[in-house]
């Protein structure tokens, strides 16, 4: 096995990736404002704006000047204003200090998205959801589990391609999770032909917009079907015309934006083996949480890298002096797996000793899900996602898997009935083969046919079918 990796090889060349529009990073500031970064905040939902329960009272002639001024930015999207637009632009003029940061983190990640939308071949301006659904943390997690800039449920981000497992979670990193929500968004597009219902269905998901547009007799736009929407998705659109808004006129009513010590100037290196931050850091001294913010998606502070599928390592641009002490470095870590280590998030939580994770749990009495998930680091998203669950009960007696790639052990858990968790449905759209929804679920074509009672290979479009997960 050769000793060098890819990346040194890279390095050697001279050819190292500039990657400032694809690392991934947070402002200092959010360090120093408990409001954006203290774990009630982080489990609460990360909506950056209150539901409206009554919207403004607008006066249209007065306001006209708000109306204009969205028109002018206007592209692909229709960014409509109404009294539920201005209600939310003025909560978001209100909290000036929160959107300064914001405006600040947005010169380090908008170019991220841009270029995945760009890629994806969605509209630009998409790229103010993230604003409402994150604040554009990385670590930001929902009360019901959604995780990441783009808060990606368990389930949905596994369908588009994120992994999750003990060492890494997709979700956090922004580059792979805005690929991902590109492509939800695209899927959306397709469907329902508009993209303020794309945008909408991103919040409450496909199947409530779907029963939104019966409900309202067939019709076509977001404003029509508003009022058959979940409360919070009637809101979610017009947050999002507002974000659009204070972030392109910001300096029009007194928002400053903040500083932001983001390293805007980055390498992008490939590893091929184990390699823990902390190495890195020592070699070429770098503060451990700046690396760490750098990389949000390695649980452990451990780049999990192999031969096969080398992974992506983002540092603060280093000079040429400083090659031959990264070279050491990577080649002075392990090649295998490592145990499991201590490991703390930088600022984000305190210092715990840790234990080899078992693969299994046995419930207590006096035990809930979130009791469990606490104990073993994981999120009840998914223990419910890993052992087929529909509520947050914890049965007295019931093994629970408490690792995704676990095997049960030979004590059978608690009988339950065979469930539709067993399977997800899918709505056929034109252009749907076998193999290509096959390849999208990663599902076997004779398992689909077999759950379907389908005789031959052709489908129509608009028909459910499901789809088998195992």
């Amino acid at each position: 096995m050769k000793k060098t990796l890819t990346l040194i090889l890279c390095l050697v060349s001279l050819q190292i990736i500039n990657a400032a529009p694809a690392a991934a990073a947070f402002s200092a500031a959010l360090f120093q404002n408990s409001k954006l970064l203290n774990d009630a905040q982080r489990t609460a939902d990360t909506t950056i704006l209150p539901v409206v329960e009554k919207p403004a009272s607008v006066n249209y002639q007065s306001n006209s000047l708000y109306k204009r001024r969205l028109d002018s930015i206007k592209k692909d999207i229709p960014l409509d204003y109404n009294e539920y637009v201005q209600s939310y632009i003025d909560i978001y003029m209100r909290n000036r200090d929160e959107m300064g940061q914001v405006l600040g983190l947005s010169k380090y990640y908008f170019p991220i998205y841009e270029k995945a939308f760009h890629d994806a071949g969605i509209p630009d301006e998409i790229k103010y959801l993230s604003i409402v659904e994150s604040k554009l943390d990385p670590y930001a997690i929902s009360r019901v589990g959604a995780t990441g800039p783009w808060q990606f449920m368990f389930t949905t981000a596994k369908l588009y391609g994120l992994n999750m497992d003990d060492y890494v979670d997709d979700r956090r990193d922004p580059i792979q999770a805005t690929y991902a929500a590109a492509a939800y968004l695209k899927d959306a597009y397709q469907e329902f032909g508009d993209w303020l219902m794309a945008i909408a269905s991103y919040n409450c998901g496909k199947s409530n917009i779907e029963r939104a547009i019966e409900k309202s007799g067939g019709a076509t736009d977001f404003w029509t079907i508003r009022q058959y929407l979940p409360r919070e998705t009637r809101n979610y659109v017009p947050a999002f015309i507002a974000v659009a808004y204070v972030m392109n006129y910001y300096d029009k009513h007194n928002i400053v934006p903040q500083g932001c010590s983001i390293a805007m100037k980055t390498d992008t290196v490939l590893v091929n083996k184990y390699l823990p931050l902390s190495t890195v850091s020592q070699s070429l001294k770098i503060d451990l949480s700046q690396l760490t913010i750098l990389n949000p998606s390695y649980k452990r502070q451990i780049v999990n890298g192999t031969a096969d599928k080398p992974r992506r390592m983002i540092i603060p641009q280093i000079d040429k002096t400083q090659y031959a002490s990264l070279y050491d470095a990577l080649n002075s870590t392990p090649a295998t797996s490592p145990a499991p280590q201590t490991v703390t998030y930088a600022a984000y939580r305190e210092p715990k000793s840790e234990k080899p994770i078992p693969s299994y749990h046995k419930v207590k009495r006096g035990e809930t899900l979130s009791d469990i998930a606490d104990i073993y680091g994981i999120e009840v998203q998914d223990i419910k996602v890993w052992n087929h669950l529909h509520s947050n009960k914890a049965v007295v007696g019931q093994t629970l898997k408490v690792k995704e790639s676990a095997d049960m052990p030979e004590e059978k858990p608690v009988a339950t009935k065979a469930t539709r968790s067993t399977y997800v449905t899918y709505k056929v759209k034109t252009g749907d083969t076998l193999t290509s929804i096959a390849n999208k679920f990663d599902a076997n074509i004779e398992k689909i046919k077999e759950w379907n009672n389908l005789k031959k290979d052709r489908l129509q479009p608009g028909m459910m079918i499901k789809i088998n997960k195992g």
